[in-house]
Formats: structure tokens, sequence, C-alpha cells
């Protein structure tokens, strides 16, 4: 039995959370929202610096469609357990950890009975996890993207320090340091931008849950990212641009106003992968699930189309 877990309160009703173990013993958290009768459940993998109740509003809107959902927290995110001294850190040892957090949430989506079949919705660095799962089997009857983390954006002349450089930084015991400007830092960026120029949605109110969220529970806030974490995240989007796409039904949405995740890798996978759409949403920015209703509803509804027109 899992032990319980807090629970934040945003989402359809019926929502709890659980404590997780990944199988080298990181504890995680994962947010569940069972739905009576539901047609399936969807996993949901949440992006860099992000936590399961994020994604509430998005649970109640596949409820609505008559799905049930559940969300992770990674580990170094959310209340998942944080992996370095400064708990603001975005760190990971190894991005194959990931996957090993990956199987433990599908376990518990299992062992809290979740209805069957299951379909995949990721989100940024989420879309990277749930990529590589897909390629080692992961079991989903169709997958959605959100501006999916399938290259990264190199600040304009650091190509060569983000790229090779970065990994011998890595290897000399700096790993655990925040990456030099502009990519990083030790500022929680959702807590502190403001809505004016930011680079996730172009919705004030969807904002503003963002920050609130934030400024309830603070522990939730997670800084730039490690020197470690971009030298692992660009060898893992490296690997994965070599590998041809998994046999799922696959939508991969677009903002038309990206600016945070690398445009021509997502073109260049949808390009090649077989049953696979790439949606523009022109107008939207990089978070097209907490995007201004219209936005956000061209891009879910498409989503749950896809998840219906699977067979049961």
């Amino acid at each position: 039995m899992t032990e319980s877990a807090p629970y934040l309160g945003d989402g359809p009703t019926g929502g709890f959370a659980r404590w997780l173990t990944a199988a080298d013993g990181v504890r995680l958290r994962a947010v569940f929202w069972p739905v009576t009768g539901a047609r399936g459940t969807v996993v949901i993998l949440p992006g860099r610096t992000e936590h399961a109740e994020k994604y509430g509003p998005t649970a109640a809107r596949l409820a609505a469609g008559g799905y049930a959902a559940a969300a992770v927290d990674w580990r170094g995110q959310g209340l998942a357990q944080r992996l370095t001294p400064d708990p603001r850190k975005g760190h990971v040892g190894r991005f194959s950890d990931y996957q090993l957090d990956l199987l433990a949430f599908c376990a518990a989506i299992g062992a809290e009975g979740l209805a069957a079949p299951r379909f995949l919705l990721a989100h940024s660095m989420g879309g990277c996890i749930g990529l590589r799962g897909l390629m080692g089997g992961l079991d989903v009857a169709a997958a959605a993207f959100s501006a999916p983390m399938w290259g990264l954006n190199v600040p304009g002349g650091q190509a060569a320090v983000f790229g090779a450089g970065f990994g011998l930084v890595a290897r000399a015991g700096l790993r655990q340091r925040y990456a030099p400007p502009p990519a990083s830092g030790p500022v929680c960026y959702v807590a502190t931008a403001p809505f004016a120029g930011n680079t996730l949605t172009t919705d004030p109110a969807e904002w503003d849950l963002m920050q609130s969220q934030l400024r309830r529970t603070p522990e939730l806030m997670v800084a730039g990212p490690t020197i470690g974490w971009v030298a692992e995240a660009l060898a893992e989007t490296r690997a994965l641009a070599a590998l041809p796409s998994p046999a799922v039904p696959c939508l991969t949405g677009l903002g038309g106003n990206e600016r945070i995740v690398n445009i021509p890798a997502i073109r260049a996978r949808m390009a090649r992968w077989p049953g696979g759409t790439l949606l523009p949403v022109p107008g939207a920015e990089h978070e097209l699930l907490m995007e201004a209703a219209p936005l956000r509803e061209a891009f879910l509804s498409r989503v749950l189309a896809l998840f219906d027109s699977q067979p049961a």
C-alpha cells in the first residue's frame, strides 16, 4: 500500500496524492484523479520545474471528456525528493534516471486501479522523457505532446560551451553548479517574472494561477538548471534524434510563439512519425495547456479526439 502524500487540492473532485519510491530509492510524488466509468487514464508527464497540481485544470477538462488522469512530480522538483543541497537547483544525475521515475509512476497507476487503456500527455521535458519511454515499450494507446523538449535552444555564442564543452565541465566535478546565464540562475522564473513579456502563456488568469500555487506552497519552486542537467539533456536529445519514431498514434502541439524548446527538432521528429500529426497553435506560447481558453481548447479538443478514436 503506497503512503498518502500532501495533495494541494487543484483539479477535479476525488483527487489524491501518494508517495512513490523509484528503483534507486528516490522518493517521488504522484497525484491521481479517478473518474467513475472512465474511458481510460491519461498519464500526464510535466515539464522541468513543474509539479503535478499545475495540471489540475487539465485533469478537469479530461474528466469532462470521460478520462481519469494522473501526474507525477519528477525527482528534483515538485514535492519529490530534491537532489542537491540547494533545493531549487534543477538537477538530475543522469537523464535515464527519469525513466526510473516513469516506471514507478506507471506501476502506481496500476496499483491504484485507474482505468485502462492508458494515454500519454507529455509537456516539454516530459515530452523528452515520454518519447524515451515509448521507444522502450511504454504501453499507451496513443500519445499527445505539448511543445516537447526534443531539442534545446542554445543561447547565441554558447553553442560550443553547451555542447561537448559542457560535458567536459560536468566531468570536472562541477555538475551541480548552475549553468551560466542566460540559461540558468538561482531565481524561479514563474515566481518572479512579470506577466508582460513572459514566454509561457498569453492568459493573465493562467499566469496568476501558476504564481498563486507557488506562493501558497513555496517548496514547489525550482530555479534554473545545473551544468549537469544541461549536459544530460543535450546528450539525451541528441541520442533520441538518431532513433526511429515509435509505432504509436501521435499528436504534437506547437505554439506559434514558442521560445523555449527547439522548433526544428520537433518538426524533424514529426516529419518522420508515421501516424503522427503536428498541430500548430497560432498565437500560443510554450504552455499550451495553460494558455488562453480558445488556444488551450484548440489543442485539448484534438487530443481528446485522438484518444476517443482509439479502439476500446
